[in-house]
Formats: structure tokens, sequence, C-alpha cells
């Protein structure tokens, strides 16, 4: 009997052994398993959803901002198109994946609801005579929010979208040209109200990626307004009013090579350079392409969003406080381009606010005095 107790007992405690190794592997996996998700969500950043008012209205917008991200690094926009979304251009565009690799902060701003139930950007369609929605100042002002809030450069700020977005970006050149540095509209075109109104502050680099037989934005443009949308001029035309705001006079074509033989288009480059500055006008023209974004669908040589980024890119500027007219030093000419925009009463810039308070006033004039002088 004594020897069934004792048997029985160390089974009791084998038993026991058992279920507490069993207890310590589960609590061990457990934590292997809470460390690797700590470890993944702190190595790659998560786009988020934010609210921001404007206008009366409570706007979206998703942005996402790199872990690696540096200080004064560039801010790129990116429109989505009619009917579209910001979830929807930011899934198939893959530019966060290029932000990551590039450190740059991307934002998709979502488009309101017009009377029709679809998504747009307020660029004038004839069938939104009735729309006030100030998408330029929502733009502008969003833009000065992001730079100022997360820290991001308030000179390399850019825009790019997807035809209604392609077009909004076409009115950001005109109207916030101190604001956005660069555009690069895919598939986008310019109202013809647009092209007669338009008066930049800052001549600027433009990029358009457009197919020849795009069936919505037609390449040569619908100025009867046969299509419903509203006067627009052709893409050549765009390209010429461009090329003649930034002073070009070379021009540069190329064939590019016609990597993807399936997709029943290619590819021609036009580069607008100009001797007197250093902005260039860029075209690349999808030959039998149609309403696309280039490497995810319809033409596959090119690569649309690395593109624009690659644009947007070689098209930043390095820049120091006080440097206004960006020759690399502060100087008298700074010190005159300063005081004309004191006296003008010009639009804030950022280079120009010396002592950072945001107001471009005569302590600036001080301060960039001292620093001239060595004060």
């Amino acid at each position: 009997m004594p020897l069934n107790l004792s048997t029985n007992c160390l089974l009791v405690t084998d038993n026991n052994s058992k279920r507490s190794t069993k207890i310590r592997l589960d609590l061990y996996v457990h934590r292997l398993i809470i460390i690797f998700l700590i470890i993944f969500c702190n190595t790659w950043a998560q786009p988020e959803l934010y609210q921001y008012s404007y206008g009366g209205y409570e706007r979206e917008y998703y942005l996402y901002v790199p872990e690696s991200i540096q200080p004064e690094a560039p801010l790129v926009f990116v429109f989505h198109g009619y009917t579209g979304s910001a979830a929807g251009i930011m899934d198939y565009s893959g530019f966060n994946a290029i932000a990551d690799e590039n450190g740059f902060a991307v934002c998709y701003p979502q488009g309101l609801t017009d009377n029709y139930g679809n998504t747009f950007f307020n660029v004038g369609y004839s069938f939104h005579w009735n729309e006030t929605v100030d998408d330029v100042g929502f733009a502008i002002s969003l833009a000065s929010y992001l730079q100022s809030h997360y820290d991001l450069s308030h000179i390399n700020t850019f825009s790019t979208g997807m035809s209604n977005g392609g077009d909004l970006s076409y009115l950001l050149a005109c109207d916030a040209s101190t604001t956005f540095r660069a555009v690069g509209p895919v598939a986008g075109i310019m109202m013809e109200w647009i092209y007669d109104s338009c008066d930049p502050e800052n001549p600027m680099p433009i990029l358009e990626i457009h197919g020849t037989n795009d069936n919505i934005s037609w390449w040569d443009g619908d100025l009867e307004d046969e299509d419903g949308w509203g006067p627009y001029i052709g893409v050549d035309t765009a390209i010429q009013f461009w090329s003649e705001v930034n002073n070009c006079t070379i021009t540069v074509l190329d064939t590019l090579a016609d990597i993807n033989t399936t997709d029943g288009s290619y590819v021609v480059s036009e580069n607008y350079q100009s001797l007197s500055n250093n902005n260039e006008v860029w075209l690349y023209k999808v030959i039998n392409g149609g309403h696309d974004w280039p490497g995810v669908w319809g033409n596959m040589d090119i690569n649309a969003s690395e593109l624009v980024w690659s644009f947007f890119n070689d098209f930043s500027l390095v820049y120091h406080i006080g440097d206004i007219d960006y020759n690399g030093s502060v100087d008298i000419g700074d010190i005159l381009l300063l005081s004309d925009e004191i006296f003008l009463n010009t639009n804030y810039n950022f280079l120009s606010d010396l002592n950072n308070d945001n107001t471009v006033d005569i302590n600036d004039i001080f301060a960039i005095l001292a620093l001239v002088l060595s004060i």
C-alpha cells in the first residue's frame, strides 16, 4: 500500500512537472510574439487617416511619414482622380514604399462628394458650375500645417495626381507656386479657364505623363466641350505654355526602350530646358497609351510613381535660411529681396523668416544685416 501511494505521488508530481513546462513554453512563445510585434510596428511606419478643418468642411487625408525621416524632408501630395479615393491611390501608386527608400513624407488628400455622389477636387468642370469648394486653399493650408507640425520642407513640397488630381496639380502650379516647388500630373489636363488665367508668381518645373489615346483626358484637348467636362486645352499646348513660362529654349527628344512589347504602347520623352534658370519641363508621351497610371496598368515600360519622384528629386532645392535668391550665400542681394517682400507685402517666404517667428518683417531685416555684417 505505501508503495502504491508513493507511486501515485510520483505520477502526480510528474504530471505537474509536464503542466508547468507547458505553461512556461506557452509564456515564452507569447512573449516572443509580443516582442516581434513591437519590433515590427516600430520598424514599419503606417499611414494614418487624419481630419483637417478648412472652408467649413472637415477634410480628410492620409499621411505617411517614414520612421527614418529627417528634418526638412520633402513633402509630396498625391491627389486621386474623379470618383477615386485617397486610400485607392495610396494603394496602387506605391508611393509609401518609394518614400521609405528616399526619405520623404506623402500626403493623400480626400476629395469631397459632389451632387452626383462622386468624389472630386474642384477644378471647374462644367457640371460643377455650382461648386464653391476651395481645394487650392485647402492644399496650401494643409501643406503649411504639415510643414510646421512635422518639420518638413517649406521649399521642397510637390504635387502629383491622377486625372482630376493631375488637373488640380496644374491649378496649384498656377495659383500656389510659392507653396509647391514642382508638379507632376499623370493623365492631367489644363482647363481652358485655368490656362487663360494662369500667371504663376514663380516659374515651376512641370512633368506630364499622358497617353495619346486617352479617352477621358483627350490628348488634343476638348475646347468645344464635346465630352462634358468643360473646355480644356491639349497636352502639347500645355507643355508649350509651361516651356514659355520657364523660358525653355532647348529641346531634347528620346524614344525609350520598349521593354514590355505586350502592352501595346511605347514612350517618347520630350525634355525642355532653360539656359536662364534650372527649371525644366518634361513630357512622357505614351504612344497608344490610354487613361493609365503607367507601371500599374497600361504602359509597363515606365513606372509613373518612380518617374514622378525622380523628377521631384532632380528639382529639389538645397537651401539655407536667408539665402533668398538660392545663390549659395547670404549677401546684399538677399537683403534687397527681403526688403522688397516686406514693402510689397508678398506671400510668406520661409527663407526670409530669419528669426523663425512665422512672420517676415523689419526684425528679419535686422537679423539678415547682422548675418551679412557678421555682427
